[in-house]
C-alpha cells in the first residue's frame, strides 16, 4: 500500500495560517484516482488519503457536486469525472513552451519516424506535456500527464546534466532509484557518469532502463538566460535501433529540435 497522499489528521497541522486544509483534501482525493486505482470505494479513499471516513464522505460529496467525481453506475464506486481533464488541459493550453515547441516535435517525429515528446521537472521526475506520436509500434505508451523518474531516464538526466554535479547528485541521492528492469543504472556514481557524458556530447540516453524494448534520447530545453526548462526526448524502440544507431543518427537530431526550441522561446519565460 502506498504512502498516505496526507499525513494522519491529527498531525496535519500547517504552521501557515492562509493553508486551506480541506483544499488539500480535495486534491489528494482527485490524486488517490490513477491507472492502478481507476474506482475506489469511501474506505479506499480514506487509506490513500489518510483522513476519516467522514472527512473523505464530505470531501468527496462536495467533488460530486461540482461534477469532478461520480459514482460508476454499476459497482457504485467512485470515479473521476470528465471536468477533471479541465485542470489540466487549462495548464497546457496557456503554456508558452508547448506553444513553441509543438512544430519541432512534429518535425522531429517525422525524420526520425519515432514518437518525440516534451518534459519539464517535477520534483524528481519529468512529466510529459507534449508530444509527437508515431504511427509505429511502441512498446509502452507515456501519453501526456505521465511520469518518468529523472535518474533512469534520458530527459531526466538531459535536464540534470544543467546542473553541478552536486546539485544533480542530491537529487539522486534523494530519489527513490529503484531497479525497474535488469538493465537500470541505480548507483548514483554510475548516473552522474553518464550525466557526464551528456554534458560532453549535449544529449543522454538509456537503454531499456525504465521499459524492457524502450529506450531514449534527450537533450536539455534552455531559456534566453540560460536556465534548464525541461528536454526534448525520442522514444526509438529496441526492436527498431541498437543503442549504437540511437547515438549515432538520433541524438543529433535531438540536440537540433532542442536548440531550435530553446531559440524560440520568448525573452523573460
Amino acid at each position: 500500500m502506498p504512502a498516505p497522499l496526507l499525513a494522519p489528521e491529527a498531525e496535519t497541522e500547517p504552521a501557515d495560517p492562509l493553508f486551506n486544509q480541506s483544499l488539500e483534501k480535495g486534491l489528494a482525493v482527485l490524486r488517490a484516482f490513477n491507472a492502478a486505482h481507476r474506482t475506489l470505494t469511501l474506505g479506499d479513499l480514506a487509506t490513500l488519503t489518510g483522513m476519516s471516513k467522514g472527512s473523505a464522505q464530505r470531501t468527496v460529496h462536495t467533488l460530486q457536486v461540482l461534477g469532478y467525481v461520480g459514482k460508476h453506475a454499476q459497482t457504485r464506486r467512485f470515479q473521476l469525472l470528465p471536468n477533471v481533464v479541465e485542470l489540466g488541459f487549462n495548464y497546457l493550453a496557456s503554456h508558452p513552451l508547448i506553444r513553441v515547441a509543438h512544430p519541432y516535435l512534429s518535425q522531429l517525429s517525422n525524420a526520425s519516424g519515432e514518437t518525440a515528446s516534451l518534459t519539464e521537472p517535477i520534483g524528481h521526475e519529468m512529466i510529459y506535456i507534449a508530444q509527437a506520436a508515431t504511427s509505429k509500434f511502441i512498446p509502452m505508451l507515456t501519453p501526456v500527464g505521465a511520469r518518468a523518474p529523472m535518474y533512469c531516464t534520458s530527459s531526466g538526466r538531459a535536464y540534470l546534466s544543467c546542473f553541478a554535479e552536486d546539485e544533480a547528485r542530491a537529487v539522486l541521492e534523494a530519489s527513490d532509484r529503484v531497479q525497474r528492469t535488469p538493465a537500470t543504472v541505480t548507483d548514483v556514481d554510475a548516473i552522474l557518469a553518464r550525466i557526464a557524458d551528456c554534458r560532453r556530447v549535449g544529449f543522454a540516453t538509456n537503454v531499456e532502463e525504465l521499459f524492457l524494448g524502450d529506450m531514449g534520447v534527450g537533450a536539455p530545453v534552455r531559456n534566453s538566460r540560460g536556465q534548464v526548462l525541461g528536454a526534448i526526448h525520442l522514444a526509438p524502440p529496441s526492436s527498431r535501433w541498437s543503442a549504437e544507431e540511437m547515438r549515432q543518427k538520433l541524438g543529433p537530431m535531438v540536440i537540433d529540435c532542442a536548440r531550435a526550441v530553446s531559440e524560440s522561446i520568448p525573452h523573460g519565460f
